[in-house]
This record gives structure tokens, sequence and C-alpha cells, in this order.
């Protein structure tokens, strides 16, 4: 007969995977709160903030039993993931699994990481395709995907040694920002507004921002308010790295 305990845990670990590839808040608790129910629950209370996830489960003859889980990281960006796993709370939802084949199934799909190939690719396909179409000419985006590979490096290298995000942010847009007036300066005939918009992209937390918007507007209050402060806290480190780089080569 299964248990609240041997549930807890691997909903807890889909809750925190389902927040860090870039879901709702409202889809994290709701997927859990219909996984608990689907696996013999009586009684689920899911409450989700984006550092927090705390869940409440009742079994037949079982007293409630609650865990909480504190999340670090909550602000990355993996769809392949986040559809896999939506996919497995569904299959789940119509046909229960025991706990154990549930966390394998888990586990397979939460240990693969996104091919770094495909993100580098993706990196200069965004940089370049923005840069052209702001105005920018084959050059320009030519020389946006220079700076996306420079910060595909930065995102794979720097990243995990800074102590926040937001200094991840100023210190990697400030450094395209130098490469890209670097570059203009010995190549006067790009356009270095046209290939900074075209690596911008590539920076902004456009996904927070709107997830933020989403969360008040379907009443998750408190976590759209975090996830906006967070979002604007970002948009700000991003401008004032460019800023910073265009004032230190004097390139208005």
């Amino acid at each position: 007969m299964q248990t609240s305990k041997e549930f807890l845990r691997i909903f807890l670990d889909m809750g925190e995977a389902l927040l860090s590839s870039g879901a709702e808040i409202f889809r994290v608790e709701d997927t859990l709160n219909r996984m608990g129910y689907a696996c013999g629950a009586t009684q689920m209370n899911v409450f989700v903030i984006t550092s927090s996830i705390v869940i409440t489960m009742e079994f037949p003859g079982e007293g409630a039993r609650t865990q909480t889980r504190r999340i670090r990281e909550s602000y990355g960006n993996d769809f392949t993931k986040l559809e896999q796993l939506n996919d497995l709370s569904r299959r789940f939802c119509n046909h229960p699994i025991p706990a154990a084949e549930l966390k394998k199934e888990f586990d397979e799909i939460n240990i693969n990481k996104a091919k770094q190939l495909w993100k580098l690719m993706g990196s200069i396909l965004g940089a370049c395709s923005f840069a052209f179409f702001y105005g920018g000419s084959f050059l320009d985006a030519v020389a946006a995907g220079l700076g996306a590979v420079l910060i595909w490096g930065l995102q794979k290298y720097l990243r995990p040694v800074c102590m926040n995000e937001v200094t991840f942010q100023f210190v990697a847009s400030f450094l395209t920002g130098c490469a890209i007036c670097l570059l203009t300066l010995l190549c006067p005939f790009l356009s270095m507004d046209k290939i900074m918009i075209g690596d911008i992209m590539l920076l902004i937390p456009g996904l927070m921002s709107t997830n933020a918007i989403r969360d008040v507007l379907i009443g998750d209050t408190l976590s759209g308010i975090i996830r906006l402060i967070a979002a604007l806290l970002l948009a700000a480190a991003l401008a004032l790295g460019f800023m910073g780089a265009v004032i230190l080569f004097g390139r208005f």
C-alpha cells in the first residue's frame, strides 16, 4: 500500500524541476495537486513560490504529512524538459504507478541536460536574426553571432562561479558590450547599436517577466511580484552593463 512518505519526496523533486525549467507557479501547484489525488491522497495542499515548495499530503488512515523544499535556482528555461515532465504527470494521473517507478521515470527525464551545441546554435541564430530584423546588415548579423558565442561561453563557464544571477547579468552584459565596442572600433563599417540589439535579446528576462504578469493575473500575487522584481533587477543589470561598456569606450 502506497503512503504519503513515498510520494512526497518525488513530488518535491518534480516541483523543483518544473520551476527550474520555466514553469508558472499555477502549473506547478496544479500538477502536484492532480498527481497527489491520482495516487490516492484524500487531501492535498500545495504552496509554491519561486524560492520554496510546501506540500501537505494525507492518505487514508494516515495523519497529514508535510515537507518543504528550498528552491535556490528557479529561473532557468528548458522547454524540452518541461514538456517531458508535463507528459509524465498526465500519464501518471491517467494511470497511477508506484512511487519507485515514478521516481525512475522522473530521474530519466531530469538527468538529461540540454546539449551545449544546440544552445550555441540557438544563441547564434537568435542574435543574428534579431540584428538583421532590426535593420542591421549581413555583417552586423555576423558580428552579433560572434557576440552570441561569447555570451554562450560566459553562461557555461562564468555563471556557475557568480554569486547570483544579477551579478552574472551585469558582468556578462558588460563584457559583451566591451567586445562589441572594440569590434566596432576596429571595423567602423559595423553598426554598434544593431549588434547590441541582437545580443541583448539573448539576456533579456522575457519569460520571467511574462510568467510574473501571468502569476499576478491568475491570483498568485506574491509569486508574481517576486518574479517581477527579479526580472526588473536583471533588466537593470543588463542595461547598466551595456551602458558601462559604451561609456568606457566613449561610443555615444
